[in-house]
């Protein structure tokens, strides 16, 4: 079921497309506003509060990537992509802007409506509220979705700071990509590992001194990813 009040911003060009997606939402339960251009969706987006946005690349004036840099400076709201192809540099460029997720058309809405219901999932640990996780001069509380670096306060998406706390829970225990799909994005097997690659590069940026030479969150060459105890 989907959460009641939801509401999710659909940015596409194409009004067939923008409408099948529309319908095919609003019958999952959702709420759903349109845009057909990406000045539309930043006006859209400042004037009503949002809980997803999906953001086509190809848009006439201000493109995807620069829509989605626009909401991301205004809100840690998840974001998803999509783009007509797989392409390499169009996907990683489209979670380099700031996106959580991305859809290739055509997609079906059964599995849209399956990934918005895993964006939005909060970290919910079974540990007590006051637990403060350290690791150096990096803090996290998990309970209140803080992160702070020396003191100062570290602004993570969702994405990312789902990404950091299931990392942080198990300190020292290497993630495979796949692990991390399924924990983090919902995705298992079938996923992309481009998105975990990507959120980890843009983690590093925000809680690591040096990104190029992380101290808390490494490489296991061959292995995947963890958490330097």
């Amino acid at each position: 079921m989907a959460v009641v009040g939801t509401r999710i911003l659909t940015v596409e060009d194409d009004e067939r497309i923008r409408t099948s997606v529309k319908l095919a939402l609003e019958d999952e339960g959702w709420h759903v506003d349109e845009a057909s251009t990406g000045e539309d969706a930043i006006a859209s987006f400042t004037r009503q509060p949002t809980d997803v946005v999906l953001i086509d690349i190809m848009l006439p004036g201000i493109d995807g990537f620069e829509v989605c840099r626009s909401v991301r400076r205004l809100s840690d709201v998840p974001i998803i992509m999509v783009t007509a192809r797989a392409d390499t540099h169009d996907v990683v460029a489209g979670l380099e802007a700031g996106a959580d997720d991305y859809l290739t058309k055509p997609f079906v809405p059964k599995e849209l409506s399956a990934r918005i219901r895993a964006l939005l999932r909060r970290v919910r640990p079974t540990v007590p509220s006051n637990l403060r996780l350290r690791f150096g001069d990096l803090e996290i509380v998990p309970q209140e979705g803080v992160v702070t670096r020396a003191e100062e306060a570290v602004h993570l998406t969702k994405t990312e700071f789902r990404l950091l706390v299931e990392l942080a829970n198990h300190p020292g225990t290497v993630f495979s990509r796949e692990d991390l799909l399924e924990k983090v994005w919902g995705h298992g097997v079938f996923g992309d590992g481009r998105l975990v690659d990507v959120h980890v590069r843009r983690l590093r940026t925000k809680i690591e001194e040096d990104p190029a030479n992380p101290r808390h969150v490494v490489t296991v060459r061959g292995l995947g990813y963890k958490l330097q105890p």
